[in-house]
């Protein structure tokens, strides 16, 4: 695997201060190419993270097919902060250096814009909230909402819905109205990855309440009415997925990834054994709309 990214630092934003060291985990790359409905090619392996090894490194976002956003914790740290990687270029741009942390950038649907979930202290306690930056950085943006907190995760539907993951007892899935603040629930007890398919529809997992079952979920966003649709059972104990543009479902377990086309499939069907790699434990994934896939690993 190559070491592939030179080092070049921007430091944007300001404060925040965050406390626990956050678990190894480094990011991998590879390039796709489909060979039929059930074979895939994994091709020019890239390690991204090399120079934070021992070091958190997650939540990796294409802004576009060359530009990976990612979350980083380096040892010496004390909080994260958000890193851009340029996969022609080869370097690194450090976005954020705050005195707090920022986590889970995504690019915003206006193009110039991006957010992440920023987590903010106040003597003992801690605000999380989903805040907007300026792509170009000229700004310390500002948050989403004006009321609405406890933002864990999230995923844009459009310029004005977002499906926020609430983290509160119990944990829930709602989509929220940046102009009101309004919420309206979908589910409770699910996983922390969501989405939207090609038709619209958000894709979520719903988490068995007594039991380790957990489901792949479709919630029609424009009949509300409509009961979720169960598409499959996940992986076993597996909560993130991502899609490759056509909308097959990719999910990590161990050092294995599979693949679930709801059109052509039954069941997850292997696709690749990163073992050879040293990659165990997949978790977060990301594809890029030209078959770049980020995967998080230990």
């Amino acid at each position: 695997m190559l070491r592939i990214f030179a080092t070049m630092l921007f430091a944007g934003i300001l404060w925040i201060q965050a406390e626990a060291q956050l678990p190894k985990s480094n990011i991998y790359l590879f390039e796709v190419q489909q060979v039929s409905d059930s074979a895939y090619n994994f091709n020019n392996a890239k390690w991204l993270t090399y120079f934070n090894e021992r070091g958190y490194n997650n939540q990796p976002a294409f802004f576009s097919p060359t530009q990976l956003y990612i979350s980083v914790q380096t040892p010496a740290d004390s909080q994260t902060d958000l890193y851009m990687l340029d996969l022609d270029k080869k370097t690194k741009v450090k976005v954020t250096e705050t005195a707090e942390g920022e986590f889970s950038p995504q690019r915003m649907l206006d193009y110039y814009s991006f957010s992440a979930i920023r987590q903010e202290y106040t003597g003992r306690d801690t605000l999380i909230r989903l805040w907007q930056f300026p792509i170009d950085r000229l700004s310390n943006g500002h948050p989403v909402f004006k009321y609405l907190t406890n933002v864990g995760y999230y995923h844009w539907i459009n310029g004005s819905e977002v499906a926020v993951f609430i983290v509160e007892n119990p944990n829930y899935l709602a989509i929220a109205n940046t102009r009101t603040d309004d919420v309206t629930p979908v589910a409770t007890n699910v996983g922390r990855c969501f989405s939207r398919l090609p038709n619209g529809n958000l894709v979520y997992v719903q988490k068995g309440e007594f039991s380790d079952n957990w489901y792949l979920m479709e919630k029609n966003l424009y009949h509300t009415s409509q009961q979720p649709r169960t598409i499959i059972k996940t992986l076993k104990g597996c909560e993130d997925f991502a899609m490759f543009p056509d909308g097959t479902f990719v999910m990590g377990r161990g050092s294995k990834l599979f693949k679930f086309n709801q059109f052509i499939d039954e069941d997850w069907v292997e696709i690749a054994d990163l073992r050879y790699y040293d990659i165990r434990n997949i978790s977060r994934l990301a594809i890029s709309p030209d078959y770049k896939i980020a995967i998080v690993a230990d």
